[in-house]
């Protein structure tokens, strides 16, 4: 009756959410069109699926992927499972490397999640459709999957290290200025999009509470200065390994065609 009592609780509040939307769609359709909602009995269901959808999306963050989160997070970094020690002293012996399989845990969530995201589907399979199929659906799905993985990968690095945010950022968006004059142009609005649609429905909630599960085990970390950020690289590296891709792709494509490069 507890879980229920919470599930009807989140279910209102995502009323609310949804409310602003609702009422600006159907205000500009009526007073501003004014014209009647085509199809309203099926609009109005496919609004309640989302609402339903939400519901049970936002309880399960909350039952599962948040306590998944921190729960790896913190036996990632337990010194009995970095050093095989007994005793909390070896903290002070560990260093950045001690921690491996943070970041290869943190590749590995970062690429499954971006694959299984539903966002960066459908925009790869309108990108593929637009493109005539130059776009491979799979082929833009694994290099922004491969961005986010990098990205979240070194952020995590970043909060065992304790180095700087900023510089990773501004590093990272020169070497995005700089291959956005040299990629392919018909790439270069697809791959600012890839970054953001990488911060969505399931990336964010793992990535989140990785980052601030591990901010709040590592030794001398702070949830709060450390604990964000990792979102900010899964958004900026995807644009670097998207581009990359179609640089590579352009470079395939002259090796093995030159004669109709020169022609």
């Amino acid at each position: 009756m507890e879980r229920l009592f919470e599930l009807g609780q989140t279910f209102l509040a995502t009323i609310l959410d949804v409310l602003p939307i609702a009422a600006i769609l159907f205000g500009f359709q009526i007073v501003v069109l004014r014209r009647a909602v085509p199809h309203l009995r099926q609009v109005l269901l496919g609004f309640f699926y989302v609402l339903l959808g939400l519901a049970f999306f936002l309880e399960g963050l909350e039952m599962a992927l948040f306590p998944l989160g921190r729960l790896m997070a913190h036996q990632l970094t337990d010194p009995v499972f970095i050093a095989g020690a007994e005793s909390a002293l070896a903290l002070v012996q560990l260093h950045w490397w001690d921690y491996k399989w943070v970041y290869f845990f943190a590749f590995a969530i970062g690429f499954s999640t971006t694959i299984a995201e539903p966002s960066l589907l459908a925009v790869a399979i309108k990108a593929s459709e637009v493109s005539g199929g130059a776009i491979g659906v799979w082929g833009l799905r694994v290099a922004v999957a491969i961005g986010v993985a990098i990205g979240i990968a070194l952020g995590t690095y970043r909060i065992v290290s304790g180095t700087p945010l900023h510089w990773y950022i501004i590093t990272g968006y020169v070497v995005v200025v700089i291959q956005t004059f040299f990629a392919p142009k018909t790439i270069i609005a697809l791959a600012y999009d890839s970054g953001g649609v990488t911060t969505s429905t399931v990336t964010v909630p793992l990535v989140a509470a990785l980052g601030l599960g591990l901010a709040s085990t590592v030794p001398g970390r702070s949830p709060m200065l450390d604990g964000f950020g990792l979102i900010a690289f899964a958004s900026l590296f995807p644009i670097i390994t998207v581009m990359a891709y179609a640089q590579l792709s352009a470079w395939w494509a002259r090796r093995n065609h030159p004669a109709e490069e020169n022609s």
